[in-house]
């Protein structure tokens, strides 16, 4: 199975001598879903991740906006292109817009100068807990300002990206609904971070639900549990039954690199993921790991490696 192609369809780069990420540059640290991240406050380039994804055949990739700073948001798409003028990766890429802001229109306008960019991701406001949701709280999936904002990804022929808890997808399935032109991307599996049973239930019913709107598709991805280390046997049925709500045709397998290193290596990860899906025909492995990639984020991109 490492003889496989694969699209990693997230992951990052970032050179904090040169550029200014607040949640990476900045103290004191957030809060973070995976506790402590000082293990990834250096410099990460493509270098570091052809070292970290040696023993596999990573044919491209799909970086996803960094939080960079909010007040440039276009200055990482420029370096992010002449990142991969130079490297030869990434192969594509989705950048930062604030949806809910005055200047949305020229910010998309501007990404839309690289040839690189395919969609847009700017995390909503979201609730701490199920019991806390708050309907049209600004910033919120169902604030009208901010989808306002994301109205606006069509006219440019941009997808989106949307991280967000599960606890949120009702509003998401209503975003996808009233957008049926508007590709919707869910990251890092929904993020289903509490493993107990009812968690795991909430969550399940929350992703089929999203799932009946076709044009969403799903990242498994992000699926580390702080002070656990990444087992078969912890992850199995959170990458089943997303393969399972969304089908083999809208999932796709990712490293979330270098942010996940926090809780495994890359080919933990991915040997994991083989592991899995060990029972799937090679053309839906093909999919998983490769074909949907292409397709969902519109790549030209051969089976052999960059």
């Amino acid at each position: 199975m490492k003889s496989l192609p694969i699209i990693d369809a997230h992951q990052h780069f970032w050179d904090l001598e040169r550029n200014y990420l607040p949640w990476l540059c900045d103290e004191p640290m957030i809060p973070f879903r995976y506790g402590d991240y000082s293990a990834i406050r250096h410099n990460y380039l493509p270098e570091d991740y052809r070292r970290d994804t040696a023993d596999y055949r990573v044919v491209g990739s799909v970086f996803i906006e960094t939080e960079w700073d909010p007040e440039t948001p276009v200055q990482e798409t420029h370096w992010v292109h002449e990142l991969a003028e130079r490297e030869g990766l990434p192969s594509v890429m989705v950048a930062q817009a604030r949806l809910d802001q005055p200047d949305v229109e020229d910010v998309l306008a501007a990404h839309c100068g690289y040839s690189r960019v395919r969609g847009i991701r700017h995390k909503p406001r979201a609730a701490p807990s199920p019991n806390e949701v708050e309907p049209g709280a600004p910033g919120s999936m169902s604030d009208p300002t901010w989808r306002r904002g994301f109205a606006r990804l069509a006219a440019h022929g941009l997808s989106f990206d949307l991280q967000s808890p599960w606890w949120h997808f009702h509003e998401a399935a209503d975003l996808a609904a009233s957008h049926p032109d508007i590709q919707i991307i869910i990251n890092h599996t929904g993020l289903p971070a509490d493993r107990s049973e009812a968690g795991l239930r909430g969550w399940r019913d929350a992703m089929s639900a999203v799932a009946r709107q076709s044009n969403v598709a799903v990242k498994i991805s992000g699926i580390g549990v702080p002070d656990s280390p990444w087992t078969v046997e912890l992850n199995r049925r959170v990458v089943l039954e997303t393969i399972d709500c969304f089908g083999v045709e809208r999932c796709m397998f990712a490293s979330n690199f270098p942010v996940d290193s926090l809780v495994a290596s890359f080919s933990t990860l991915f040997e994991g993921f083989m592991t899995i899906t060990e029972s799937f025909s090679e053309a839906e492995r093909l999919k998983l790991f490769h074909d949907n990639a292409v397709r969902f984020y519109r790549m030209n991109v051969p089976r052999e490696s960059t």
